[in-house]
């Protein structure tokens, strides 16, 4: 089972490429799914990674640009033709409202299960969405039109019982829930036992943030300040930064530098504009910045555990 992994389904831009899929990422958290936009080929993609379509419950679009949604109609059709029955929530900005339900009208009739569109607003750092296995915030990120990344924070995990010491010390299995979530034991003699001595800490819990697309953005920062990995957008070299200006994108350079800023752990950037048929540049201009930046690829799998 994936403790806090990361599957990149697309990770090109808005032209279309034989190396490159549109965006679109699966977050698995212990079995639990979260997909992160949804260009064309994210069911194919889902396929070919042995990812299942019936454990998908959210859905979080950045922004209404065609490669970051049009694969949308065609996954939620499928869901519908699995059999799904589960409630589906996507969250977005208040267009996708605008853009989803003409299309569930005409070619999603007679689902089986609901399809609930949660608005996010995209100026706003605010919590959006929250179940036992994590919180999700809200990135305000600058782009053309209203986008916005988003944070996953997992939540902390209950300390491991020492069986051995709770055998020693008698503890009823009845107080055992209590224990695993920092309690001390009181002896029948009145010892107090400290919670440290019966139980082992779990794992800090970790912290994903995914800010894709977005021109050089310093106001992020205290958003993303020390998390485990950070995916930024690296649409351009440097040698193309007028271009990136003038979309509302950022370089290679400039997403490592938000990661040096915000002293994050890890650093992976995609989003690749068609231009680009060696990545070698960006990688290079990245890592002058920021030491062992990584390329996102189609297929591949990062791991926070």
């Amino acid at each position: 089972m994936a403790e806090f992994d990361i599957n990149i389904l697309g990770c090109g831009s808005a032209l279309p490429t034989t190396r490159h899929l549109a965006t679109s990422q699966i977050i698995d958290l212990r079995d639990k799914l979260y997909m992160v936009d949804c260009g064309e080929g994210t069911q194919v993609q889902m396929r070919h990674m042995r990812i299942k379509f019936s454990r998908l419950n959210h859905i979080f679009i950045s922004h209404l640009h065609g490669d970051h949604c049009f694969g949308l109609p065609g996954l939620l059709s499928t869901l519908g033709m699995l059999g799904r029955t589960g409630e589906l929530v996507i969250h977005g900005p208040k267009e996708l409202e605008n853009y989803l339900r003409p299309v569930l009208t005409i070619f999603c009739k007679g689902l089986p299960y609901e399809i609930r569109i949660n608005t996010v607003d995209t100026y706003q750092h605010s919590l959006i969405m929250e179940d036992r296995s994590l919180s999700v915030y809200s990135i305000p990120l600058k782009h053309r039109i209203p986008c916005c990344g988003y944070l996953f924070v997992e939540k902390q995990k209950e300390a491991h019982i020492l069986r051995e010491m709770t055998d020693f010390y008698q503890v009823p299995v009845r107080m055992m829930q209590e224990i695993k979530r920092g309690a001390d034991f009181i002896t029948e003699e009145g010892e107090i036992i400290p919670n440290a001595r019966l139980t082992h800490p779990a794992k800090p819990a970790k912290r994903y943030a995914y800010c894709s697309d977005t021109a050089f953005y310093p106001n992020i920062i205290p958003y993303i300040e020390g998390v485990d990995l950070l995916y930024h957008e690296a649409t351009f070299a440097e040698c193309d930064a007028a271009r990136a200006k003038e979309t509302f994108h950022s370089t290679a350079k400039q997403a490592a530098e938000i990661a040096k800023r915000a002293q994050v752990k890890q650093l992976v950037i995609g989003h690749y504009s068609a231009r680009y048929e060696n990545l070698s540049q960006l990688k290079q201009e990245a890592d002058e910045i920021y030491t062992d930046t990584t390329l996102a690829n189609e297929g591949m799998v990062i791991s926070l555990s």
